[in-house]
């Protein structure tokens, strides 16, 4: 892989996926250079860092990463390190995976709360995951290119297709359900809910054990038992507009005094 430009390559595992609140646990940025002509196997610069975030880390984040609130207790917070972020960074172009969704604009807004500024939009980015996307099918046909190593005749078939995921099904339940041959033991593949919501409707996010609204003129900016102090009667027409009967019950709770808790998962 050659170079024409620095690149820096970056991932950060944060406290969960609110861009606008999260917080960086952990970053890890490796810079290459253009002389470096088989860059993707030097390991360049590097910069790497735990990162105390100043709240408690999630049970769900600690399980996935492996980072709890010791490991992090004697790391440094973000704006103490966001100027060496920022000067390795320099002029380079960008890479990682799902970086335009997530680690980028999370990035950007940790280093203005640290008081600087990171405009990307005007850098090439090399996001892995969009090109993979882009390039790769993941659509009935290639799933069963992929499972059952056939190409799927008369696709787009109701039955050809109905089919196909039959034996798509079967070959899943061979694959990953440990010596099991009944289908049931699919069921522990279920995508759960997100428990970051408190609704269907994603109006009220759970953020640090606290509920937050995403609408309106506090969305993102206090947390719900606060402006139930503060300003009452906005949290009393959320009662007379269409909202749902168990955020209209979880909002009187609030106005009389009992705040919802977000449940351990």
């Amino acid at each position: 892989m050659r170079l024409t430009r620095p690149l820096v390559v970056l991932d950060l595992e944060t406290t969960g996926t609110w861009i606008d609140k999260d917080r960086i646990i952990e970053i890890a940025l490796i810079k290459v250079f253009p002389q470096v002509l088989d860059g993707y196997k030097n390991e360049g610069e590097v910069f790497h860092t735990k990162v105390n975030p100043c709240m408690p880390i999630p049970a769900k984040v600690i399980e996935l990463t492996g980072i709890s609130d010791a490991d992090v207790k004697d790391a440094p917070a973000f704006g103490n390190i966001a100027g060496k972020v920022l000067e390795f960074i320099g002029d380079s172009d960008l890479g990682g995976f799902c970086i335009e969704r997530f680690d980028l604009p999370l990035l950007a807004r940790e280093l203005v709360d640290a008081g600087l500024k990171f405009d990307y939009s005007q850098r090439t980015i090399y996001d892995a995951q969009k090109i993979y996307h882009l390039h790769e099918k993941r659509d009935l046909f290639a799933a069963f290119a992929f499972y059952c190593h056939q190409e799927l005749k008369g696709a787009h078939s109701a039955l050809a297709d109905a089919k196909a995921t039959l034996d798509i099904l079967d070959e899943q339940v061979k694959r990953y359900c440990y010596g099991q041959d009944c289908v049931e033991a699919l069921k522990i593949f279920d995508y759960e809910p997100s428990d970051e919501f408190f609704d269907s409707d994603r109006k009220f996010r759970w953020w640090n054990g606290d509920l937050y609204m995403t609408f309106g003129k506090y969305a993102r900016k206090e947390p719900l038992k606060l402006i139930a102090k503060k300003d009452p009667q906005y949290l009393q027409w959320i009662l007379d507009k269409d909202f749902s009967d168990d955020v209209k019950v979880m909002v009187q709770g609030v106005l009389n005094g009992q705040y919802p808790k977000q449940e351990d998962s």
